[in-house]
């Protein structure tokens, strides 16, 4: 079969990864930008309020979040919005893009032990059922786990017995990796298809997102293996794929060329594209952080600030990560 497929069913098949419920943090596989710190749900939401205040329109629309695990982001942006302005739960409407019965479950449990019954969250099970006249949608890490072929000298990669062999590539799928000068390394499927589903159904609309990745492509693999926080490139010796399959969880590099083309032909308009760094001190991490100091204790706050070097620092999140930000 096609990688593409190998993949799909490694993390969305019947037994796939993402099929069930996964812890994410220290107890899990890997850290995300949310298990870090909630200051990247609230900084966010922040940002989004500032969207609001400049089209009122937008009090009396959707806030959903694509992807959610179990939650945290799209509650600790309520959390940060009630802060900031409590009649906002009150007009704003929330939803989770979650197609996973099991998982839909923890996030429900999760979000009633923030808010009880105050907050109640609607599910879509996938973008195309979300019909709306405005939405601000958010995502993080969603697009390195979109399904991908991998190429490398004219031939792509089937796996057949969990054994990769390279065999002759299909020209259009060639055809589109030379618009990127590439010509080895992973060409990602669905990008376009998530696109206009999601112009489809919403008359207006902000879509931000954080993912790893580059503009441009390295003409190498990046596609790797995460398992209890050891990481594996997909193409070393000692990684047997039998053993991992739908037991660990399969990413790799976003080429954000490849992303932005597909969103704008797809109806969208790029507001912005920058390191996670740039995009959060923007969105006024550090303002958040300086008003959280006057509020708690010294340990308190050098804990949190901590967490946030985490997010921002260029040798760790900030640089590694981007932010890019569609709007129609």
């Amino acid at each position: 079969m096609r990688f593409s497929r190998y993949m799909n069913e490694w993390l969305y098949g019947e037994n796939g990864y993402y099929k069930n419920f996964k812890v994410i943090g220290k107890a899990g596989d890997f850290y995300t930008a949310v298990s870090t710190s909630s200051f990247f749900g609230a900084t966010i939401a922040n940002y989004f309020y500032t969207l609001i205040e400049r089209d009122s329109f937008k009090r009396d629309g959707w806030l959903i979040e694509i992807g959610a695990h179990q939650g945290y982001l799209i509650c600790d942006m309520i959390q940060w919005l009630y802060t900031i302005d409590s009649s906002l739960v009150k007009t704003l409407k929330f939803g989770i893009v979650e197609r996973e019965k099991e998982v839909r479950e923890e996030q429900l449990k999760y979000i009633e032990s923030r808010f009880g019954d105050d907050i109640q969250i609607r599910h879509f099970s996938s973008v195309d059922e979300v019909k709306v006249n405005y939405a601000f949608f958010v995502a993080n890490e969603i697009f390195d786990a979109f399904p991908c072929e991998l190429i490398k000298d004219g031939k792509m990669a089937f796996v057949e017995n969990h054994k990769i062999e390279w065999r002759e590539a299909d020209e259009e799928l060639l055809e589109f990796a030379k618009r990127y000068y590439q010509v080895k390394g992973e060409v990602a499927i669905g990008y376009r298809e998530f696109a206009k589903s999601m112009a489809e159904g919403v008359k207006c609309c902000d879509f931000i997102t954080f993912d790893y990745g580059e503009r441009l492509v390295r003409n190498d693999f990046s596609i790797r293996v995460y398992q209890k926080h050891k990481t594996f490139p997909l193409f070393d010796k000692e990684l047997k794929l039998r053993d991992v399959y739908q037991k660990a969880d399969i990413t790799y590099d976003v080429n954000f060329n490849h992303l932005i083309d597909d969103f704008i032909d797809s109806g969208f308009k790029l507001d912005s594209y920058e390191t996670q760094a740039r995009a959060l001190i923007r969105f006024g991490i550090i303002d958040i952080l300086e008003q959280f100091a006057k509020q708690t204790t010294r340990a308190n706050y050098l804990r949190e600030a901590d967490k946030i070097k985490t997010l921002i620092a260029p040798t760790i999140m900030g640089d590694k990560f981007k932010m890019v930000h569609f709007y129609r």
